[in-house]
């Protein structure tokens, strides 16, 4: 009967540790976020007084490139503004990842409520020279990036979030 109980014990011991290391390495999983913002691709200026722009030869063929770039992300989402310059940039990363656009408002998107939904997913945000570095600001806390020139197509905004830390690096990527 002694022997029995220290069996059982050591049955109990040994059970109890293995849910303790179980809890603490699903504890030390870290939940990751990351986003990628890009500002739409070069749109057709021959028209003033156009307010929203299809992209021009050049730029289709960055988006095609920006496609290429991020071909190794799998995305979860893509957001873009609801004007043909930024669908016409994110489209191909989207369709690549069979996804459909998410629209946003910059002006009314609620910071909160964005970083819950696309909590631990792949994004990809696709604005405007004045709204992806707001965007980007936003998502950090604070204001680290100004506006980008209107002739830069390029950058490439790399936001990581984990639980306990945030990073960002901005990357020049030209065709």
């Amino acid at each position: 009967m002694k022997n029995f109980k220290i069996v059982v014990l050591v049955f109990v011991f040994a059970l109890a540790s293995c849910i303790s290391q179980e809890k603490s390495s699903e504890s030390n999983t870290k939940i990751v976020s990351t986003y990628y913002f890009i500002r739409h691709a070069e749109k057709d200026r021959s028209d003033a007084s156009n307010k929203n722009p299809h992209l021009l030869e050049i730029g289709k063929l960055r988006a095609e490139h920006w496609n290429e770039v991020l071909k190794n992300v799998k995305f979860d989402a893509v957001y873009s503004t609801d004007f043909n310059r930024t669908i016409e940039t994110a489209q191909p990363t989207a369709k690549k990842n069979n996804l459909k656009l998410t629209f946003y408002d910059f002006k009314k998107i609620d910071i909160s409520n964005f970083l819950k939904t696309t909590h631990g997913k792949n994004v990809l945000v696709v604005g405007h020279s004045n709204t992806t570095p707001n965007f980007v600001n936003s998502v950090l806390g604070y204001k680290k990036y100004e506006e980008i020139e209107d002739n830069n197509n390029s950058n490439l905004y790399i936001v990581t979030i984990s639980s306990d830390s945030i990073s960002d690096v901005l990357l020049y990527i030209n065709q």
